[in-house]
């Protein structure tokens, strides 16, 4: 779907200077690199920053800048800078705001499709890549505590003041990735996550797995487009159930659990 969650047209470059380093290995091959070129020429603080925040992408900065010129004019810098914010709308609402984010209508999805898989009662419960919180917040009031584990550091600042807001005193934001969740073996009861998964399935399922104790359950809702795709052929063959359901105006999605 096309992100229109924040004008990006009147942010300065600079906004960039509040990516995480794990936002920033997502950069190259993300980024159209003739106007990244460009504007990054026009602001040197920017490109120091990438490469000392991420030294993984410095020779990607340096190779970019190589193969650009400084632009002629602010006009033409303006325009740079403008192409490069406008790609990156859902990092930039994750760390200027988050309530954009929180307030799009395809979150407002039934939470029972959620709550009806298990009984969330008194259990210890993982909410991978948790965002603003609407997995890990529609499972407090039953679940004993619940580890929101996102690496956003604005996310989880707001998800925290969120939860405190609606009275929740058991959920918990820490940082981490679904490919390094920042618990032990068999920790959870519960290991759930949303519009998280697929990037690497194997390695992003087995981490899951990991961090959930035998018997317990893991949860992706949703877990994929309505595609009878690699990453559902994949789940399948993991064992997971799965099923449908509507997020408002987003389509149809797929659900998937599995013990």
């Amino acid at each position: 779907m096309t992100l229109n969650w924040i004008d990006t047209t009147t942010l300065s470059f600079n906004a960039l200077l509040l990516l995480e380093r794990v936002q920033l290995t997502w950069l190259p091959g993300w980024l159209p690199e003739a106007a990244l070129g460009t504007a990054l020429h026009a602001n040197p603080a920017v490109a120091w920053f990438m490469r000392h925040k991420c030294p993984e992408i410095a020779g990607w900065v340096d190779d970019v800048l190589a193969r650009s010129a400084p632009a002629a004019d602010a006009a033409a810098v303006r325009a740079a800078e403008t192409a490069v914010l406008a790609r990156l709308t859902d990092l930039l609402t994750y760390a200027l705001d988050p309530a954009a984010y929180d307030a799009q209508p395809f979150l407002t999805w039934d939470s029972a499709e959620l709550t009806g898989l298990t009984d969330f009662s008194g259990k210890r419960v993982l909410d991978i890549g948790a965002g603003t919180g609407r997995l890990a917040l529609a499972v407090a009031a039953r679940a004993a505590v619940v580890f929101a584990v996102e690496p956003v550091a604005n996310l989880r600042t707001y998800l925290t003041a969120k939860a405190r807001r609606l009275g929740f005193d058991n959920v918990y934001a820490v940082d981490g990735l679904v490919t390094a969740i920042p618990f032990p073996d068999g920790f959870a009861d519960v290991t759930m996550g949303g519009h998280v998964f697929g990037d690497a399935p194997e390695a992003e399922f087995a981490e899951l797995r990991r961090v959930t104790r035998p018997g317990g359950m893991v949860i992706l809702c949703p877990g994929n487009n309505d595609q009878d795709n690699d990453i559902h052929s994949f789940l399948v063959a993991q064992g997971c159930a799965w099923g449908r359901f509507e997020e408002p105006g987003d389509g149809v999605k797929r659900k998937y659990w599995c013990v």
